[in-house]
């Protein structure tokens, strides 16, 4: 049985720190291939620096083309929203039963999952991979040594897609913080200009 890791983001943009990250976990750990699930946007929260999901889709495909061990995912569009992270696991693990499902999650998130839907089910039936992420607080004591938990040493990656998006706003150039695939469709598209 493969075993998959999902990495969640909004990937608004994705950047080359996802991409560390993602690779990362796809040769330093024992998950057989990283699949990255694009979050649709809550259609009651419309955010204007937020791109349309087909988009944002496109700019995860672009990205992790030559990567063989890494997949763009739209699984969530499908759901019914807003949604959360225990029901696209069971749906998931459903459509996907030949596989194992694991979580990919920053050291930030797992501090605050004990306010996740049904977090414990999640853990139950799936194992989390956490890498460093530099935030306040602690994480709490149920997960300090938690078996299902793996902590993975993965490098820090201070670059944020918000910083991306401000950059190109102030006519900054952050093209070495993008797959170039990933600059040239956002500068072809005129993406995040205004």
């Amino acid at each position: 049985m493969s075993k998959i890791g999902l990495y969640f983001g909004t990937f608004n943009p994705i950047h080359i720190g996802h991409l560390i990250i993602a690779n990362y976990m796809a040769e330093y750990s024992d998950l057989d291939e990283i699949w990255m699930v694009v979050t649709p946007h809550n259609p009651l929260k419309k955010k204007k620096s937020l791109l349309d999901n087909h988009h944002r889709l496109e700019l995860v495909y672009r990205a992790t083309e030559e990567y063989m061990k890494i997949k763009p995912s739209d699984i969530e569009f499908k759901l019914p929203q807003p949604n959360y992270t225990v029901f696209t696991l069971a749906h998931i693990a459903d459509k996907y039963p030949d596989k194992d499902f694991c979580l990919i999650m920053g050291e930030d998130n797992l501090k605050s999952f004990h306010k996740w839907k049904n977090y414990e089910v999640i853990l139950e039936h799936h194992h989390i991979y956490v890498y460093p992420r530099i935030a306040d607080g602690e994480v709490e004591h149920q997960f300090k040594n938690h078996p299902k938990i793996h902590k993975v040493d993965a490098p820090i990656m201070e670059i944020s897609s918000t910083m991306i998006r401000k950059g190109i706003q102030q006519k900054k150039n952050i093209k070495p913080m993008l797959p170039k695939e990933v600059w040239e469709y956002i500068d072809e598209m005129n993406f995040y200009k205004k």
